[in-house]
């Protein structure tokens, strides 16, 4: 017997389907940089406008500054500075920089290979006239050879390193030649020390002038012979024969000058005058008092006198009315000698008052 035949279950009703649409945001087109160059120019305008709201608050002197730059940026034939600030000769030393010259000095020389050699035969000094660059000849003749005006190849090698580094500078230079004691002598006598050291001096200038100094820098070349020794002592010594480079102050350092020490001491001339006039009226006010005194102890004597001359006369003549009567006499003149006791005092007083000012006016 076939079984019975089931319905099929009915099939569930299908899913809903859901479409999800997502929109992608699309960026803005690529708008440039034009405002950065809008930018750019506000912020030319405003740096323009305060450059000319400062020129137009400056004083003369600084406009005539950057007038004269803008005529000629280089900056030679300016107004106002150096001709030679548009060079890069610009540095200007004054007496407090003297000691960073020297040192800029030392350490351009160390540059050279030889310098080890002849370190000790360079001295640097500063001194009233600027800095002094001395070379020191060695017995062998290091920068000069005995007896001959021009230079080694140790001495041109330094002169020209000398140059290049002093060109740079506005300040003049001063160049010595100096000889030793020894006698230099030729034929006829025509040349001696003091042509020798001249032209030392001489083909100095000329060598550092090749090298870098200028034409107008050098304002003396002097030779000096044998008459300022280094070493008065030992006049033939070597180091006695030597080079002398003066780099001269800008603007010379002021001596102190005495006046104000003068000008300290007539106050005190002057107080010291009302007190001397101040003693003088005092003792002058001495003077009357001691001849009141005198003058009191001679009223004093009268007095005693009187007396005894009363008593006298009463024990002569046995009166007593007679030596009343001189008694009376002795009483008149020791009168004038009370006044002038008197006048004494007030004079004495009257010395004291010009003493007490003399007192207050030296005080």
């Amino acid at each position: 017997m076939a079984p019975p035949q089931t319905e099929p279950a009915a099939s569930p009703p299908p899913r809903p389907i859901y479409v999800i649409k997502r929109k992608k945001a699309g960026h803005a087109g690529h708008h440039g940089g034009a405002w950065k160059v809008a930018y750019a120019d506000f912020v030319t305008a405003m740096m323009a406008l305060f450059i000319v709201l400062w020129l137009m608050s400056a004083d003369e002197k600084v406009k005539e500054a950057i007038s004269a730059f803008f005529n000629n940026p280089t900056g030679l034939g300016t107004e106002i500075g150096t001709a030679a600030a548009g060079a890069g000769n610009s540095i200007q030393l004054t007496k407090d920089d003297m000691a960073k010259l020297k040192e800029k000095m030392e350490q351009a020389l160390k540059s050279m290979p030889n310098f080890r050699d002849m370190k000790d035969h360079i001295e640097m000094t500063i001194t009233a006239d600027g800095l002094r660059i001395e070379l020191l000849e060695t017995e062998a003749g290091m920068f000069f050879e005995s007896g001959r005006p021009l230079p080694s190849a140790s001495g041109a090698e330094l002169l020209a390193r000398l140059a290049e580094e002093l060109g740079k500078l506005p300040n003049k230079l001063l160049i010595e030649g100096h000889t030793d004691a020894k006698p230099f002598v030729v034929a006829g006598g025509a040349y001696s020390n003091w042509e020798l050291s001249t032209d030392r001096a001489n083909a100095a200038r000329r060598l550092m002038e090749v090298h870098g100094i200028r034409g107008d820098q050098v304002a003396q070349v002097r030779g000096f012979a044998e008459r300022q020794l280094r070493h008065p002592q030992d006049p033939e010594s070597p180091s006695n024969r030597r080079i002398s480079v003066i780099v001269q102050y800008l603007t010379p350092p002021v001596a102190p000058s005495k006046a104000p020490a003068e000008a300290g001491k007539a106050p005190a001339e002057s107080g010291k005058t009302p007190a001397e006039a101040g003693k003088a009226p005092a003792e002058a006010g001495k003077a009357p008092a001691e001849a009141g005194k005198a003058a009191a102890e001679a009223g004093k004597v009268a007095a005693e006198a009187g007396k005894a001359a009363g008593a006298g006369k009463a024990a002569g003549a046995g009166k007593a009315a007679e030596a009343g009567k001189a008694a009376e006499a002795g009483k008149a003149a020791a009168e004038p000698g009370k006044a002038a006791a008197e006048a004494g005092k007030v004079a004495a007083e009257a010395g004291k008052a010009p003493a007490d000012a003399a007192k207050k006016l030296a005080h």
